[in-house]
């Protein structure tokens, strides 16, 4: 073990960053599957309890065998609940749509985020916004249309909820950057499991006898269910979920902690074809052309503004 960790250490920090990314991202798109076979049967919260409690034994267990308790430490606790928060955020409106939306549509419109993020930036940031990256920009936009498809019965506002988890993990990823200098990927992960936690403990205790449940809405049911005692197979699925978010979490704040966010972001993009994989082998779910050329689309925008914005940078210094 001690080996591989110190052929791990000698890789150039960038290419660490991206192996963790890459792999990150498969293990969430992994983890959206296990979530939406569980949305009919049993609330989110309850799911998102078992989970984190065994993500918070494995992620102690990890800190203990590798780098040793102290790096659970921290003098930054303001940061990571603020952090935390976030994540806590992200994942209840993004898991929410899932019990609405097909996997590979809902991954398409949170990935639309990043554009919004650029054209919002002229109004609120006073930046310059060139008529390549605008165009990008409307392309991006016309493909999460081409997705939702307006008229359809899909164009709710439960469609909304990826944009506003992109949202949240966008400045997540901006607070893992910051205190990523001084915390380890282990506390940031730790930290956000027990973030996890508490917020759903809470839930369950104000919500989880059923009194709010009865919604004819799938999202809105999978977040106010009765709670029930798993069967051996859901315990499966919440113990695959727990494995996955916790070496997800590590994987991915390691990757930001270690590496230039401007060389890893765009492989996050990996999670546009492997949600389409996922979502037709195990939902029968594959998106019709016009959905496929609307996710797409809203890749190839979203690089093309990222290295856009990248070449601009290097022009400026």
């Amino acid at each position: 073990m001690q080996h591989v960790i110190e052929r791990w250490r000698v890789l150039p920090a960038n290419l660490r960053g991206i192996i963790c990314v890459v792999l990150g991202m498969i293990v969430f798109t992994a983890q959206d599957v296990l979530i939406k076979l569980m949305s009919t049967t049993y609330p989110l919260h309850e799911i998102i309890v078992v989970r984190s409690s065994i993500a918070v034994v494995i992620t102690f267990f990890v800190a203990w065998t590798t780098i040793g308790l102290a790096a659970l430490r921290t003098h930054r606790f303001r940061w990571h609940i603020f952090r935390a928060l976030l994540l806590v955020t992200m994942n209840l409106t993004y898991f929410a749509a899932l019990a609405s939306l097909p996997i590979a549509e809902a991954a398409g419109v949170f990935f639309v985020a990043p554009l919004l993020i650029t054209l919002l930036s002229v109004p609120v940031l006073r930046e310059r916004l060139g008529p390549r990256r605008l165009s990008a920009v409307l392309l991006g936009l016309g493909g999460m249309l081409l997705i939702l498809k307006p008229g359809a019965q899909v164009f709710q506002l439960v469609a909304l909820l990826p944009l506003f988890s992109a949202l949240c993990y966008a400045c997540m990823q901006i607070a893992t950057r910051h205190i990523g200098r001084t915390e380890t990927a282990i506390a940031m992960a730790m930290y956000a499991q027990l973030a996890f936690l508490t917020v759903s403990i809470g839930f369950g205790l104000v919500a989880g006898d059923g009194r709010f449940a009865g919604s004819e809405h799938a999202s809105i049911e999978f977040l106010l269910r009765a709670w029930s005692w798993p069967d051996a197979s859901a315990w499966l699925l919440m113990s695959l979920c727990g494995l996955s978010v916790a070496f997800g979490a590590m994987l991915l704040s390691e990757a930001y902690r270690i590496a230039a966010a401007a060389t890893i972001s765009p492989f996050e993009y990996v999670a546009l074809p492997v949600s389409v994989f996922w979502g037709f082998i195990v939902f029968g779910d594959l998106p019709d052309h016009w959905s496929f050329l609307g996710i797409a689309l809203i890749g190839a925008s979203g690089l093309y503004v990222f290295f856009r914005e990248q070449a601009l940078a290097s022009k400026r210094q």
